[in-house]
């Protein structure tokens, strides 16, 4: 996803200079920010997948508790 935000960055960025469109030229400054960061449009990473982490050697052991109706 990011190596799209930036060809479309890219993209845009040069149909901005050839028309001399302020407009098409913030969109592309967008959409060049975006993937340069890493960021999603939600802002800080929230978009992103989240990272795998670490498998932990130790199993945590699940107690229970058995509950009767009355």
């Amino acid at each position: 996803m990011r190596w799209l935000r930036l060809a479309f960055g890219v993209i845009f960025m040069v149909q901005a200079i050839q028309m001399h469109d302020a407009l098409i030229g913030l969109i592309a400054g967008f959409f060049l920010i975006t993937a340069i960061s890493n960021i999603g449009c939600c802002g800080a990473g929230r978009c992103a997948a989240p990272r795998q982490q670490a498998m932990k050697d130790e199993i945590e052991e699940i107690t229970f508790e058995e509950i009767k109706n009355k």
